[in-house]
């Protein structure tokens, strides 16, 4: 039996899930992305870069907002999760105190440190190798030694004292006080042996905001600390990932069945975020067309879908007796807007770009794998 050939309405109804007021339709996965039982599915690569389409809609430095579109869900999730934890950054992992006489416990201070997010010469960070501590069972233990290439080394000392040109009745501790509030800028980069070739001016290992408040010292008190950083991945402790966020949601479909007009369409309108929904004016053509439903109308407003992308599917239009049957609200399945906002180690358009690398590596480590299985 020859396979179906769907039709272009079928595979367009494939590509909606609906969105009810209590229920959510249409949502059955299959065998593995593209595959629909009965019919010919078989990978190109040819139709692939047809179908596939990447659209950017903000690209600032620390955040970027794009779509994937003609992609599975399953490979539009492991971008997400690559992203949030195996590309591996610099995070301080061990707090040497030598003098802490803050009113923060050492344990408490070390935890803030280590969540403080750092960047560096993205070059130097792909040249360090990866730490780590060694174990009772460790033969070896040399081996794993707190080396150049894979630990940077910070220093914070700051003491506070009085500031012998402030006012009388100053009541501001910053500026009654010298380093009355010690900040992520006090953390000091010592770079030792290779580090000094690749951690260099702008590329420095330094704190991606220098304002983060660490700790509030008053006269007297001081913090004196070593700080070793290592290179780590999101999966052994968040303070690695790279991303703040790295999210992605499905585009709304927004379909006005039958007409929505007067203050019906102003009342519509409101049900969504603002730009969603927009009125225009029933034209005289439209009005005079049998069939239209706008017959007897013209002048009138009319709602109009202007741009799903803002919609939030809230669902508030389901709510209201008067639009019943008469819009339907639903979800693009392979329509995938994600916004990723970094840290500040990597841009945040660069950040995808490496999540590709990492899936791109894991495929080739598959594939070799497989080929030696079946050797």
């Amino acid at each position: 039996m020859a396979p179906l050939v769907p039709s272009h309405e079928e595979l367009q109804r494939r590509r909606i899930i609906g969105i009810n007021a209590e229920t959510v339709t249409n949502i059955p996965s299959t065998d593995f992305p593209g595959h629909w039982p009965g019919e010919s599915h078989g990978w190109a690569t040819d139709q692939f870069k047809k179908d596939f389409q990447v659209e950017f809609h903000s690209n600032d430095q620390f955040e970027a907002s794009f779509s994937l579109i003609g992609l599975d869900a399953a490979v539009a999730n492991a971008f997400r999760r690559i992203l949030m934890a195996e590309i591996p950054t610099l995070a301080i992992e061990y707090v040497y105190v030598h003098n802490n006489t803050s009113v923060i416990q050492d344990e408490v201070l070390a935890q803030r440190l280590g969540l403080v997010p750092l960047k560096g010469s993205v070059e130097g960070i792909n040249w360090m190798h990866w730490f780590r501590k060694p174990s009772e069972d460790d033969e070896g233990a040399e081996a794993n030694t707190p080396s150049d290439f894979n630990t940077v080394v910070l220093r914070l000392e700051v003491e506070c004292t009085v500031n012998p040109d402030a006012a009388a009745d100053e009541q501001d501790p910053r500026k009654r006080y010298n380093n009355a509030h010690v900040y992520a800028k006090d953390i000091v980069f010592v770079p030792v042996g290779r580090q000094e070739q690749y951690f260099v001016d702008e590329g420095a290992i330094q704190s991606t905001n220098p304002d983060i408040l660490i700790a509030k010292l008053r006269p007297g008190q001081k913090i004196e600390m070593e700080l070793h950083c290592v290179k780590g991945i999101g999966a052994d402790h968040a303070k690695f990932s790279p991303v703040a966020t790295a999210t992605y949601r499905l585009l709304p479909d927004i379909q006005i069945e039958r007409p929505i007009i007067g203050e019906d369409a102003k009342k519509f309108a409101n049900c969504f975020p603002k730009g969603v929904i927009g009125l225009e004016s029933v034209t005289s053509e439209e009005a005079a067309r049998r069939g239209s439903g706008y017959e007897g109308h013209a002048g009138e407003q009319k709602a109009v879908v202007k741009d799903p992308f803002k919609d939030t599917v809230s669902r508030e239009c389901l709510r209201h007796e008067e639009f019943q049957g008469k819009v339907k609200l639903g979800r693009v399945r392979d329509h995938f807007i994600f916004n990723v906002e970094s840290t500040g180690q990597f841009d945040s358009d660069v950040l995808f770009l490496e999540s590709v690398k990492v899936l791109k590596l894991k495929c080739a480590q598959w594939k070799r794998g497989l080929t030696d299985l079946m050797a």
